[in-house]
């Protein structure tokens, strides 16, 4: 470690469960050298991190519910913390607040009750969104005083967007910094292995919306299927998220481009786990329905869809798979209108993998992608998603997302804004 180090407790848990805010720690910590109490690093960017790794979920289904063990758990979280302040003289205390969900508000009042006294800074790194909206509309003036009290005045507020500061500046902040998220880049190679492929893809159906027929060499280059405009949804799979207008609008681009004679089909691999077993039922019973099959006439026979289907799940997807999963697309579809959506780390991913996107213009969403970005559409609007899909069927592709990827969201960006955001504080 540095000898000048500044000391940061990281009470914030990493995966599993695996989902953006528990990613986006782990890069904090691996990007600042690791935990200091179990060989870290020396940190290039000056912060020795200390982990309490307060997680209290096992499974993305018990996010969020209430139980007595997680309770229990949080006592032995904060004690953990206290005897790192006092052990190693840890003065900075940084924590990840909860969107609008009532269990995970006590947890936060639970936690700057017994914490906060015994910290000289607190950082608030706000990786949700609308808790203040939710405060203002849907809660007792009792719980925005409480909030109020144990959260307020923070000396610094961290949020991903400038959607998202109102969070902070309700909380009066002393300082709060704009700092969008970034990430590794997943596909070094796109320029070599990634790009030629979209391309021959691109031109391929281009080819065959003219009428003309493909070459071996053009199927060689696009693989089996280049009169399919290949979509990919990658999120947890809930109506939320965007998952079933996505499955209507995959029916309803079909429908268009059958009635006008087209030979360019679309197709969707649905990639994440469930959250509800009542939607995975929904999801797989929709997904037999007529309107989500190919029809004989396109010609199509893939080993993702035997049975002729528009819809492929592969479910969670990670590693290699999740590659491969990207590689083998030709759109992202992401219209979400969930109510804690902050910054979608799903959309950077695209983006680096150079794919056309068609996204919900929700919340801070729109401060992601390029200016006046084209695959942008309203929330809860299947037919506009199907409108911005049958257009990239037919649009010839660009890598001007990977561009944007690489300028603005790159993993050393986002460690350099932190680390000069949190070392600030001691000057």
């Amino acid at each position: 470690m540095t000898d000048d180090g500044m000391k940061l407790l990281v009470f914030a848990h990493t995966p599993p469960p695996h989902h953006g805010q528990s990613y986006m720690v782990q890069l904090l910590l691996d990007g600042f050298g690791g935990d200091c109490r179990r060989g870290g690093r020396p940190s290039p960017h000056g912060i020795e991190c200390y982990h309490v790794n307060a997680r209290f979920s096992k499974h993305l289904e018990d996010i969020g519910n209430f139980r007595l063990t997680k309770l229990i758990l949080l006592l032995e979280y904060c004690l953990a913390a206290i005897f790192v302040r006092f052990r190693h003289g840890v003065r900075n205390f940084y924590y990840v607040p909860a969107p609008g969900k009532k269990s995970a508000l006590w947890r936060d009042w639970l936690v700057m009750a017994l914490c906060r006294p015994f910290f000289t800074r607190i950082i608030l790194h706000w990786h949700a969104a609308g808790l203040a909206k939710w405060l203002e509309t849907e809660q007792r003036i009792s719980v925005r005083a409480l909030t109020y009290r144990l959260m307020k005045s923070v000396d610094l507020s961290i949020v991903l967007s400038r959607y998202n500061l109102l969070d902070a500046e309700k909380l009066l902040a002393r300082q709060v910094r704009v700092i969008g998220n970034g990430i590794p880049d997943p596909c070094p190679g796109y320029e070599q292995e990634i790009w030629p492929r979209r391309q021959a893809r691109a031109a391929a159906r281009s080819k065959l919306l003219a009428g003309k027929q493909l070459t071996a060499a053009d199927r060689q280059q696009t693989g089996e299927d280049p009169q399919l405009l290949r979509v990919l949804f990658l999120a947890h799979c809930t109506r939320e998220k965007g998952l079933f207008d996505t499955l209507e609008a995959v029916a309803l681009a079909n429908a268009r481009l059958a009635a006008i004679r087209s030979p360019v089909r679309v197709h969707l691999t649905v990639a994440g786990s469930f959250l509800s077993p009542l939607e995975q039922l929904e999801f797989e019973q929709r997904i037999t329905q007529s309107d989500l099959q190919l029809s004989p006439g396109t010609g199509v026979v893939t080993s993702s869809s035997p049975s002729q289907s528009c819809v492929c799940y592969v479910g969670f997807v990670t590693g290699s798979e999740k590659h491969r999963t990207f590689t083998q697309s030709d759109c992202f579809c992401f219209p979400t209108y969930y109510y804690a959506e902050s910054f979608g780390l799903v959309i950077l991913e695209a983006m680096a993998y150079g794919l056309p996107i068609v996204a919900s213009r929700w919340r801070s969403i729109p401060e992601l992608l390029p200016p006046d970005f084209p695959g942008l559409v309203p929330p809860c609007n299947p037919a506009a998603v199907a409108t911005a899909l049958v257009d990239l069927a037919t649009t010839p592709s660009t890598d001007t997302l990977r561009t944007h990827f690489l300028e603005h969201y790159s993993l050393e960006q986002y460690l350099n804004n932190l680390a000069t955001a949190i070392r600030a504080l001691e000057t």
